[in-house]
């Protein structure tokens, strides 16, 4: 399935969440069994010899666990505050309005293990980074992602790439 193939399953909806914005549906391309499949595939292929997979709440569950699997590798969840049920350790970052916190259970990454980055969708990049720089808190080797969609426009892989994190994405849309 080519990149094509994949864009066109992607949804638009306009005007999602709020006035002149575009949001990229990922729904029917989980919907979609081949294009899950090329999707998760597509992904493994782009992030061959890292050790884990990490992937944020959400929907970085979703693909991130599904490359994990075709890799042969373990699956390091990012979640939000609170949700798990021993020490973690965290990172605040900014929001454009605000702030937030992720975490993660130090215990499951060995120091020094490689690890990628895998989510739905790259956008401010604000998410990603904290991700990033959190796994290398707690140890990790991070110098890979992969995302199924990149919003150019919006500046997150090229901030990304300056915390020294190699980014590729399977799709890309411009605008918001």
């Amino acid at each position: 399935m080519t990149q094509d193939d994949l864009r066109a399953i992607i949804r638009t909806v306009p005007d999602f969440p709020k006035p002149g914005i575009l949001f990229r549906d990922i729904g029917p391309l989980l919907a979609h069994p081949e294009g899950l499949a090329a999707a998760i595939e597509q992904l493994a292929e782009r992030l061959q010899g890292v050790q884990a997979v990490a992937g944020m709440e959400a929907r970085g569950f979703i693909f991130g666990a599904a490359v994990a699997i075709r890799l042969g590798v373990g699956f390091i969840p990012i979640r939000k505050p609170g949700k798990l049920p021993v020490a973690t350790v965290g990172i605040e970052y900014a929001l454009e309005y605000g702030a937030d916190r992720l975490e993660l259970d130090p215990s499951t990454i060995p120091s020094g293990t490689i690890v990628a980055i895998v989510d739905d969708l790259i956008a401010t990049g604000g998410t990603a980074c904290a991700a990033a720089q959190l796994l290398r808190n707690a140890g990790a080797t991070v110098s890979r992602a992969a995302f199924v969609i990149d919003l150019p426009d919006l500046g997150g892989a090229t901030r990304l790439r300056a915390a020294d994190v190699d980014v590729d994405a399977l799709v890309s849309f411009d605008g918001e």
